[in-house]
């Protein structure tokens, strides 16, 4: 399977969004933004990228998915150097604090939803106004004028334990699958496709900070008997960007072994 074209995504310099770069320029996109709040690790990871694939251009830039203007200025220096976006993928995310409900702090609540909600609604404005701008890149009705994929977590879809006091990262991600759902019915027609990827446990920065005996008890309920490599994920995510998948519209996918 082989992409062309530019992608967009934030979170890139770690975990999903990481791999997802590595993954897309595997698959032939030769131009890749890759934008993170950790712009040292953002030039680190873009300039790899460009070592491993031959005629890959990787454009590190800085975003605070916090920070409207932040966000606007990101993407529209990726239109400025690569004159459209094909593809972008919203990683960025943080677990938030472990808290229940009644014991949440509201800054730290305020925090979770403005990275892992607002941070990924803001992106895909700005995606989706680019996308809106420019024609498909040819006349079959596999093509679009750009796939956005949303990531969000299995628990967008279901609770988190009573163990694993996750409220504000599960409302977040709850959020997410029902913006994605939303936006991809009002867009479909307009020729920009729209999913959401819920990923189970992922071996990521993000898991490292749980503490490890609530990880092996999780893990023991996972089926396959362990957690997902980033590269599974990132797998999903192209194969979900690319037209293999041009049917899918506004879907919620699952993939949490």
């Amino acid at each position: 399977m082989m992409l062309q074209g530019v992608a967009f995504i934030t979170g890139a310099a770690s975990g999903i969004g990481k791999a997802t770069a590595y993954a897309l320029a595997r698959h032939g996109v030769s131009q890749l933004a890759i934008a993170d709040i950790n712009f040292a690790a953002a030039q680190d990871t873009a300039q790899d990228i460009e070592a491993r694939f031959s005629g890959v251009r990787a454009l590190p830039l800085n975003i605070d998915v916090t920070d409207p203007v932040s966000i606007h200025k990101a993407v529209s220096e990726t239109v400025q150097q690569f004159e459209r976006i094909d593809y972008a993928v919203n990683s960025a995310g943080i677990a938030g604090s472990m808290a229940y409900s009644g014991d949440h702090e509201i800054a730290d609540w305020e925090k979770t939803l403005g990275v892992n909600l607002h941070g990924v609604w803001m992106s895909s404005r700005e995606e989706i106004k680019v996308m809106m701008k420019q024609e498909k890149r040819d006349d079959s009705p596999r093509s679009s004028r750009g796939v956005i994929v949303n990531v969000a977590s299995a628990y967008g879809l279901v609770a988190t334990p009573a163990n694993i006091p996750l409220v504000s990262y599960t409302a977040a991600k709850h959020g997410v699958v029902g913006m994605s759902k939303a936006d991809a019915i009002v867009y479909a027609p307009l020729g920009i496709r729209i999913n959401a990827i819920c990923p189970g446990y992922v071996q990521t920065p993000m898991i490292d900070q749980m503490a490890d005996e609530v990880m092996r008890k999780e893990v023991l309920r996972v089926p396959v008997g362990r957690l997902a490599d980033v590269e599974e994920i990132a797998d999903t995510i192209t194969f979900m960007l690319s037209p293999m998948s041009s049917y899918m519209y506004g879907s919620a996918l699952v993939v949490d072994g």
